[in-house]
């Protein structure tokens, strides 16, 4: 190898390592560093022990946020899912036309923002808002329905936002079975519903446990759409780190709840890799 070759071999090998390091770099300043700057002030504010963790266990409020964002997160999840898979699986029985469209419409929801969303449904849910005004016009209801500034309300707007999160994935998933396999089964025999229920739904569980986790994820650090349609009374553990922060400068407290927001995540991710290749999931 002549030496102008060399050269050049290590200016390649000097220009990959400064592109890789770079970004790591850069995550470790403005992630890692401040992840653990939470980590520390949960151990270390207003003084130094588990006091912050202790208030899991003794804190009433705390208890009852954790809960409720838990169950608001596992309702959203899972019609955000049962809905999800209805229009995933519509889209793979129709026409490419069709198609298109339909997948224009669940993308463009991504183009418009979570706070406008969330003004909008308060605008439909409230007392004189079109939901009621429709339901009274018609007869079905008396007085108007309490469709917002509660957990209704707050369950509402979160399953319209996670709705396109659970969609793709899981069309991606329905599209990775082999159609052939459906018209097997009923060639065998089975109806519509056995072969779907014997054959279809059980090979798009991978697709349907991972949306799941994925919607759950982003279900459990909510904080726009809970804030604004839960009205003060409907608080999930986001918004109430916001409060600990910014109004009663608990910063211990808030640190160690975003600690233990942090770690159910992990944990769900870590979930998630035994049923599905998370990197790919992820990627698509």
């Amino acid at each position: 190898m002549s030496a102008a070759a060399a050269t050049s071999a290590g200016g390649s090998e000097r220009l990959y390592w400064l592109m890789l390091l770079s970004p790591c770099v850069f995550l470790a300043l403005f992630y890692l560093v401040p992840v653990l700057n939470v980590l520390v002030l949960s151990f270390t504010v207003p003084k130094p022990g588990l006091a912050n963790y202790a208030e899991l266990a003794q804190n009433g409020a705390v208890q009852r946020v954790l809960w409720t964002t838990l169950r608001i997160g596992a309702i959203t999840t899972v019609l955000a899912l049962g809905i999800g898979y209805v229009v995933a699986y519509a889209l793979l029985q129709c026409g490419p036309r069709e198609r298109q469209i339909l997948l224009g419409i669940v993308v463009a929801s991504f183009w418009i923002s979570a706070l406008i969303r969330a003004f909008a449904w308060v605008a439909l849910l409230q007392s004189k808002g079109l939901v009621n005004s429709i339901l009274l016009s018609t007869g079905l209801i008396e007085s108007p329905l309490s469709l917002v500034r509660n957990e209704l309300g707050v369950i509402i707007g979160m399953v319209h936002y996670m709705l396109p999160y659970a969609i793709l994935p899981l069309y991606t998933s329905l599209r990775g079975i082999d159609d052939r396999l459906v018209p097997a089964a009923r060639a065998l025999g089975a109806t519509p519903g056995q072969a779907f229920r014997w054959v279809f739904l059980p090979l798009s569980l991978p697709g349907l446990i991972g949306a799941g986790v994925i919607v759950m994820i982003f279900s459990l650090g909510f904080y726009i759409t809970p804030a604004i349609l839960g009205g003060g009374r409907t608080i999930m553990v986001a918004e109430f780190i916001s409060v600990q922060i910014s109004e009663t400068l608990r910063w211990g407290l808030a640190a160690m709840l975003a600690t233990v927001l942090l770690g159910a995540v992990l944990l769900l991710v870590m979930w998630l890799s035994r049923f599905m290749d998370v990197e790919q999931a992820l990627r698509k």
